[in-house]
């Protein structure tokens, strides 16, 4: 019996445990404010708030319902637009989407309003640039989004005055969110049982976001092995300079981390170009290296950082391998059908080790990269000790790049160095012509990537117009 409460309701139910949020929360509680878009994650129209207990405190996350296994919210507070209305009058986020002529036709905006309350449970220092960011995952087709960046402006300047010690209450007094949040965490306590689910064929989903987009309709007929909340698979730990993943660690876990933002220069911002913060929220590092696919992103970024896998099987026994070899063929990976991927460990960069991450897409944020590309470049002076690059969207598996990596051991970071490593990077691409882009001009996308790396990390040897 999977158990949680929506909104201020406790919900019991045997549904089978591949429904979707999004469907249970329409379908069977006719709930209809949490809308039914794009079935995609891009869009943002079905976002609701997702509270679980972390360190014995309540803390809440946007998410895309249309991408969440039911069995994800066992134990934990989902809330809808319905739930976030006050008895007799309009919420602060609410309000200021009126008063900032935020909405149009409508269809976006219960999305928008669950994200800018998610923002309101969770801001510790408010700023207009961190409130936009709230938003990131929410598309709007009418407004041309300056009513609601106006909005979200207005929200960030009334939270200014948060009570950082009495967070809820303060948050209830000045009408952000209704009073029946202030029992809410005791209330979620009180479900904290284990989640038993038979499994019989035992496919392995973590946060949901690639299987739900690939095969929505086939999981129905699964039998599924809901991974995202056993504890086993959930952590980060440092080991000296090692730093160790389990599976079901999320993008937004990575991005929030002390140690590897202070260690990786641009940690934040290279992450804030996976997907968006509903999806980062969910999506599962294991999941994106699973997946295969030749232009994702994290699997791309840890290519550079020479990772290595630990993949278990049922009866627990595990072997190692490294992530540069797991990828076969398209979408063929060195895993046994009953193998998950339980660890990904790579090295933290040194005082001697510098890494970047390039992306070029469509759309700067929210969007799939037409092209990718990582390094890391471990020098000593001017001359380059090791390297590791890595670039996707160029052949049918994510690339290391081996013969370019190789090359640039132990030469020099000069231009002529740099110009003879890129005609060796083409030798390793086969991009394809598709909906992304040309042949030719991914291959042109590879080579400025390629550039931008030692522009970016050498700026005072090297510069764009010496590569031209």
């Amino acid at each position: 019996m999977i158990q949680f409460i929506l909104n201020n309701q406790l919900i019991k139910t045997d549904k089978p445990a591949s429904t979707t949020l999004l469907d249970f929360v329409r379908y069977d509680e006719n709930l209809r404010g949490t809308k039914i878009g794009c079935r995609e994650g891009d869009c943002g129209a079905c976002t609701v708030l997702i509270g679980s207990m972390k360190e014995g405190k309540l803390e809440y996350m946007s998410a895309t319902s249309c991408l969440t296994p039911l069995p994800n919210v066992h134990g934990k507070h989902v809330v809808t637009v319905e739930g976030l209305n006050l008895p007799d009058k309009l919420n602060q986020a609410q309000q200021a989407m009126v008063d900032c002529s935020g909405t149009q036709c409508g269809f976006c905006t219960p999305g928008f309003v669950n994200s800018m309350c998610g923002y309101a449970l969770t801001c510790a220092e408010p700023t207009l640039e961190s409130a936009i960011s709230a938003i990131d995952g929410n598309i709007c087709r009418c407004t041309g989004y300056k009513t609601i960046e106006r909005a979200s402006a207005k929200l960030a300047e009334k939270l200014q005055t948060k009570d950082k010690n009495n967070a809820m209450s303060w948050l209830v007094a000045n009408e952000f969110v209704p009073d029946y949040f202030l029992d809410i965490e005791t209330r979620v306590k009180a479900i904290q049982t284990p989640l038993v689910i038979p499994v019989q064929t035992g496919i392995p989903i973590g946060g949901g976001t690639d299987l739900y987009v690939q095969k929505h309709d086939e999981l129905h007929d699964y039998d599924l092995d809901y991974l995202f909340d056993k504890s086993e698979l959930n952590g980060i730990s440092f080991d000296g300079n090692a730093c160790v993943l389990k599976s079901s660690v999320t993008v937004t876990d990575l991005m929030e981390n002390e140690r590897l933002l202070e260690t990786i220069p641009n940690w934040y911002n290279y992450l804030k170009l996976l997907s968006s913060t509903p999806i980062r929220n969910i999506a599962t590092i294991a999941g994106n290296i699973a997946n295969g696919s030749p232009i994702g992103d994290f699997t791309i970024i840890l290519l550079a950082m020479k990772a290595q896998l630990t993949l278990t099987n049922k009866e627990n026994d595990s072997r190692k391998v490294m992530l540069k070899d797991f990828y076969l063929g398209y979408k063929t990976l060195d895993k046994k059908a009953d193998e998950i991927i339980t660890e990904i460990a790579f090295e933290l960069p040194t005082n001697e080790t510098q890494f970047n991450f390039e992306k070029v897409c469509k759309r700067q944020y929210l969007d799939i990269a037409s092209v990718n590309s990582a390094m890391t470049i471990s020098n000593s002076g001017n001359t380059i000790t090791e390297a590791h690059a890595s670039m996707g969207g160029v052949g049918p598996i994510p690339t290391y790049l081996a013969k370019t990596s190789e090359f640039l051991a132990n030469k020099s970071i000069t231009v002529s160095v740099i110009k003879e490593a890129e005609q060796i990077l083409q030798t390793e691409l086969s991009p394809i012509s598709d909906a992304r882009g040309t042949e030719a001009y991914k291959r042109l996308l590879g080579r400025q990537l390629f550039f931008s790396h030692f522009i970016t990390l050498f700026p005072e040897t090297i510069k764009m117009d010496h590569l031209l």
